[in-house]
Parts: structure tokens; C-alpha cells; sequence
């Protein structure tokens, strides 16, 4: 009896189909994206720069500890009491604002604070500063810079709804589908944005001990 040989298998196209597995993964996989704070850093200052004169009162301290414990001017606080807080301090209006060049310094008249003396003049004053330590975890100071920047479009929702009757999202998107070119609209969102200017700096973070 003839012995029968074992039929050959065909791996010419084996490599295409390798070459379709690898493209099916690459377009179904899902990837992780890390998030972050997306943040304009400050331009190099000109020679012979002399920095203007802080008021203490115009600066909202915020320190974040290697325990994520949380103080504001040196009081502990809560997470979820430090957007209202912050809030407050930008909204205060309790003295003059910055003023252009040649003209006069003047209060802020769309303001809704308490008008205290011993916190921040303007909005234009008002400086948040945060301070970490190099063993706060990254988690915890994204909250903290979120809340700063709920605060800030919460004013700039109430004043924009105020003065034109619709949210700032709703007239950045106004102007947006403009095509950037509507005047009327660019003055209207440079005058909110500059009512209440993001000023959040961050302090060098400290050393564990």
C-alpha cells in the first residue's frame, strides 16, 4: 500500500492576515490619555524689571500639604469650601481697581461682594496663589485648580448673563461660530474675560522633609 504524504499547508498568506489582525487592533483599542491643566506660562520679564507692589490683602494664599491637607491664609479648609471662598475673595470689590494708562483708578461696579476692606480691591487685584508640596498628590492639586477655575466661570456666567443674556460658554461660542470676525462679539468677550482675569500663579512647591 502507497504510503500517502501529508499535504502541504499554504502560509503564503499568512502575513496579510497578521497584517489585518494588526489593524484591527490599532483602530478598536482603546487608549488612556492622560489629562492635565493646560496653563500659558509667563513671558520672560525685560531687564532691570521691577515688579509692582502686592497689597497682602490681594493675594488668596492656598497651601497643599504632603497629607492633601488643604489651608487657605492659613486656616484649614475643605475641598468643597474653597470654590466659594475663592469666589468671594476675586468678588470682593472693596477698593480701586488697576487702571489703564491714563486714566483713573476706579471700584468695581459689577461686583456682588461683601466690599471688605481687609480682602482683595478688584478683580484685576485679586491674585490666587497656590502652593504644594512636592509629595501632594497630583490628583488633589487638579481639584484645587479645578474649583479656582469654577469660580472664575461662575462670575464670568453671571456677569456675561447679566449684561448680554446669555452664559460666557454660550458667547465664546457665538463668536467662535463667527469665524472670530464679529467686532461686536470679540469686544464682548474681551470685556468679560477682563472683568475677571484668571490670576492664579504657582509657588515653587516645597521640600519633604
Amino acid at each position: 500500500m502507497a504510503r500517502r504524504e501529508n499535504p502541504e499547508i499554504n502560509a503564503g498568506s499568512m502575513a496579510d492576515i497578521a497584517f489585518l489582525l494588526l489593524i484591527f487592533f490599532l483602530v478598536t483599542t482603546t487608549m488612556d490619555v492622560d489629562s492635565g491643566i493646560s496653563k500659558r506660562l509667563a513671558e520672560k520679564p525685560p531687564k532691570n524689571y521691577e515688579p509692582p507692589k502686592i497689597k497682602q490683602k490681594n493675594i488668596f494664599e492656598i497651601s497643599i500639604n504632603r497629607n492633601n491637607q488643604l489651608f487657605v491664609d492659613g486656616q484649614v479648609m475643605e475641598m468643597k469650601d474653597l470654590r466659594e471662598a475663592a469666589l468671594n475673595f476675586i468678588d470682593n470689590g472693596g477698593g480701586l481697581g488697576n487702571a489703564k494708562e491714563g486714566e483713573e483708578a476706579k471700584p468695581c461696579d459689577y461686583c456682588q461682594g461683601a466690599k471688605d476692606p481687609e480682602s482683595s480691591d478688584h478683580p484685576n487685584k485679586a491674585i490666587i496663589a497656590v502652593e504644594s508640596d512636592r509629595a501632594t498628590e497630583y490628583g488633589t492639586y487638579i481639584v484645587v485648580q479645578n474649583e479656582l477655575l469654577s469660580a472664575y466661570s461662575e462670575l464670568r456666567d453671571r456677569l456675561s448673563q447679566k449684561k448680554y443674556n446669555m452664559t460666557y460658554p454660550e458667547l465664546e461660542e457665538a463668536f467662535k461660530a463667527s469665524g472670530r470676525k464679529d467686532e461686536s462679539l470679540r469686544k464682548k468677550v474681551e470685556f468679560i474675560k477682563n472683568s475677571y482675569p484668571q490670576i492664579i500663579t504657582d509657588i515653587e512647591p516645597t521640600d519633604v522633609n
